[in-house]
Formats: structure tokens, sequence, C-alpha cells
């Protein structure tokens, strides 16, 4: 299933994770989920996957594909990854609306 108004990938976070699978010789596929944990009760789980499953809500962007399960995407609905490049690093950022607190980490939060 595909729906662009559930979840959306930013044109950095696009080519960050086309480079990474061209590095790894693996499909440019960005799995998100999310896990209970973290200092905020909820953390973010980012990784390459071989392909989509069938339940998976997916949108494409620039020859990449972010995948997410059903049970995460209640809790990222109308969120957007980006890739962000700083002074203090570089890394997947997600801007989730649903979350009511984050913290300090950036890959924590709450609902």
């Amino acid at each position: 299933m595909t729906d662009t108004a559930e979840i959306s990938l930013s044109p950095s976070a696009a080519a960050r994770v086309a480079a990474i699978a061209a590095r790894q010789n693996k499909p440019a596929i960005l799995r998100l989920s999310v896990e209970g944990g973290g200092c905020a009760g909820f953390q973010y789980r980012f990784g390459l996957a071989d392909e989509a499953e069938a339940e998976d809500v997916s949108v494409d962007r620039d020859g990449v594909t972010l995948v997410v399960d059903p049970v995460s995407l209640d809790l990222v609905r109308g969120a957007v990854v980006d890739f962000v490049e700083s002074l203090g690093g570089a890394a997947f950022q997600v801007t989730n609306p649903n979350a009511a607190s984050g913290c300090g980490c950036g890959t924590s939060f709450s609902i």
C-alpha cells in the first residue's frame, strides 16, 4: 500500500539512503520502525530492508523507498524523515507531529 499523505521522505534523506545502499550493494529501501524504550518512551529505528512486506506502507522518492509497518505508522503518521548534517554530526531525523515531547538524543519521543 502506498499513500504519500501517511509519511514522507525528504530529498536529502533519499540521497543518503541511496548512497548507503549503493555502498552496501543493497536495495534502496529504508525501514522506519518504532519500538518501546529510549529516554522518552518510544524510539525510532532505521535500517536497510531487502524488500517491503505486504502490509507495509511505502513511499517512493528519487528511486528510494521508505517502508513503515502498520503498528509503527500509527505513531508516525504525517511525519517527515529527513537527513540532517550539522557540527554535532549527521543523522536521520523524524519530524513527527504526533510526538508530545522528545529528548536531547533526537531518537526518542513520547505521545
